[in-house]
C-alpha cells in the first residue's frame, strides 16, 4: 500500500474548506479529523469526499468530520503546523457552534448526539482502564499472581481508578463539549466524589442530600455540566470583565454544587437506574434477538456516529449486573464482520485501491475499529453492508441463546479477547471466552461468505 502524503492531504482539505483563515478549531478522534468552520457554505463537500485518502466526510451538530483511517494522527499533526489554525480547545468564532440544519431541532438525535461527543474523547481511558482488568485476569489466571501482590495492587489501581473517576473525564469532556469551563466540569465531579460527599446522606440548610454512589452512574454529573454550563455563561455574560476572574468560577460552584447535590444527582441516579432496569428486562425476556439486533444494526450506529451513545447503557449494566451481556456482546460478532465483508471485497474488488482500502479496513475491523471499513466500503458498495448485518445479527443470536458477555470495557473484536475471561471473583472458567471466540469466528464467516457471493455478482 502506497505511503499516505499527509501533507498533500492536509493542504487538500484546506482547500475544500475555504482555507486556514475558514477553520475555526480542528481535532481528531480514533478515525475521524473533526474540524469546525466559520463559514460552512464555503466547505465543497462533494470534492471533499473525492480527496485521495478521505474515506467520506460526515455532518454532525455543525461538525465536518473527515474519515482518514486509524492514521488520522498523523494528519492532524500536519494541521497543528499550519499557522492560525487552533488545534483543539474552544472554538472562537460562535459562528461555528451553529448546529447543522439536519440535526437541529431533533431533540434525540442531539441528546445523543452530545452524549456520543461527550464520550468519545474518554474512550481511551475507558479501553485503558477495562482492559487492565483482563490483564489481570490472565495473570491470575495462568502466571499465578496473587491479589496480595505489589503486581497486582498497581494494575488493579489502573483498573479501579479509570472508573471510579470515570465521572471526572465525563465532567471535563461534557464542559468542553458545552464550550463551557472543562476544569469546572472536572471540578464538579471532584466534589461529587469527595469522600465526604460520596455516597453519605447530608442535608444542605435543611434540604436533604441522598447518598449516592457517583462513581458508579455519569448521568448525574453530564445533568450537573449541563447546569453549570448555563450559569457559568450567565456570570460571564453579566459580570464586570475585572470580577470574571475570581468571581465567575466561585459563584458557578456555589450556585452548581448544591442544585446538583439536591436535585440533578438523585435525577440522574434514577435515570441510569432505571435505564439498567429496563435494558436489563428487555435482556432478559429476549437475550437473542436483543444481542441479534446489536449486532446487525451497530454498523448502522457507526455510520451515523451514534455508537459511543450507547456507553451509558454498557455503565449501566456493568453497575448492575458486573458484565455487559447487551451492547458489547453484540458489538463483538457487529465489528468483525465488518472485518469479514470487508476482507470479501478485497478478495473480489477489481481496482487495486479498493482492493487496499478493503484489506486494510477489514484487517482494523476485526481488531475492534470499524469506521473505515464502514465508510470506506460498506456504504460505498452496499453488499457488504447486507454480508455485515447478517454475519452480526447471526453471530448476536448465538452469542444471547449461549450467554455470551463482556465483563470489562475495551473495543469489542478479536483483539480483546482476555475481555471474555470469566474473572475469579465472578466464577472463573472458560465457557464465556470459548462462546466469545465462537461467535466471532461465526460472524466473520457468514459475513465474508455472505459478500464474496454477492459480491460476485455485483463486480460482475
Amino acid at each position: 500500500m502506497a505511503k499516505k502524503d499527509y501533507k498533500a492531504l492536509c493542504k487538500a482539505i484546506l482547500d475544500v474548506c475555504g482555507g486556514s483563515a475558514n477553520i475555526a478549531n480542528v481535532s481528531h478522534c480514533m478515525t475521524r479529523l473533526r474540524v469546525q468552520l466559520r463559514n460552512a457554505s464555503a466547505l465543497d463537500q462533494e470534492a471533499a469526499k473525492k480527496i485521495p485518502g478521505v474515506m467520506n466526510l460526515i455532518v454532525q451538530n455543525g461538525e465536518y468530520q473527515f474519515v482518514i483511517g486509524q492514521d488520522v494522527p498523523s494528519l492532524y499533526e500536519e494541521f497543528t503546523r499550519v499557522e492560525g489554525i487552533k488545534a483543539s480547545g474552544e472554538v472562537a468564532d460562535a459562528e461555528a457552534l451553529k448546529e447543522d440544519s439536519a440535526v437541529k431541532g431533533k431533540l434525540v438525535e442531539t441528546i445523543l448526539s452530545f452524549i456520543g461527543g461527550t464520550l468519545s474523547p474518554v474512550i481511551p481511558v475507558l479501553v485503558a482502564g477495562g482492559l487492565t482488568g483482563a490483564v489481570l485476569t490472565l495473570l491470575t489466571t495462568f502466571a499465578g499472581v496473587t491479589a496480595d501482590s505489589g503486581a497486582y495492587q498497581v494494575i488493579y489501581a489502573i483498573n479501579q481508578a479509570a472508573f471510579y473517576f470515570l465521572p471526572v473525564f465525563v465532567g471535563f469532556s461534557a464542559a468542553n463539549r458545552l464550550k463551557s469551563n472543562g476544569y469546572l466540569g472536572a471540578f464538579l465531579a471532584c466534589v461529587l466524589l469527595f469522600n465526604g460527599i460520596n455516597g453519605v446522606a447530608l442535608d444542605f440548610f435543611g434540604l436533604p442530600i441522598q447518598a449516592i454512589g457517583y462513581n458508579a452512574n455519569i448521568f448525574p454529573i453530564i445533568l450537573g455540566v449541563l447546569f453549570m454550563s448555563v450559569v457559568y455563561r450567565f456570570f460571564q455574560k453579566t459580570l464586570p470583565v475585572t470580577m470574571r476572574t475570581i468571581f465567575v468560577p466561585l459563584f458557578t460552584m456555589l450556585i452548581t454544587v448544591p442544585v446538583t447535590l439536591v436535585v440533578l444527582g438523585p435525577i440522574g441516579n434514577t435515570v441510569g437506574t432505571v435505564l439498567a432496569d429496563v435494558i436489563y428486562g428487555i435482556y432478559n425476556a429476549f437475550p437473542a434477538l436483543s444481542v441479534a439486533i446489536v449486532g446487525a444494526f451497530t454498523c448502522w450506529f457507526v455510520f451515523f456516529g451514534m455508537n459511543n451513545a450507547l456507553y451509558p447503557v454498557v455503565f449501566a449494566l456493568l453497575a448492575a449486573v458486573g458484565s455487559d451481556p447487551l451492547i458489547c456482546a453484540g458489538m463483538a460478532p457487529a465489528n468483525v464482520a465488518v472485518g469479514g465483508a470487508c476482507l470479501a471485497v478485497a478478495l473480489i474488488a477489481k481496482k487495486a485501491e479498493e482492493k487496499q482500502v478493503a484489506a486494510g479496513a477489514g484487517v482494523t475491523a476485526l481488531c475492534g475499529i470499524t469506521e473505515p471499513g464502514v465508510y470506506g466500503v460498506l456504504f460505498v458498495k452496499r453488499y457488504p453492508l447486507i454480508g455485515a448485518m447478517i454475519g452480526g445479527g447471526i453471530g448476536g443470536f448465538i452469542g444471547g441463546l449461549l450467554g455470551m458477555t463482556q465483563y470489562v470495557i475495551s473495543t469489542p473484536g478479536f483483539i480483546s479477547f482476555a475481555a471474555y475471561i470469566t474473572p475469579a471473583e465472578m466464577g472463573g472458567g472458560m465457557y464465556n471466552f470459548a462462546v466469545a471466540m465462537a461467535v466471532m469466528v461465526i460472524a466473520t464467516v457468514v459475513a465474508f461468505a455472505v459478500t464474496y457471493v454477492l459480491g460476485k455478482k455485483a463486480e460482475a
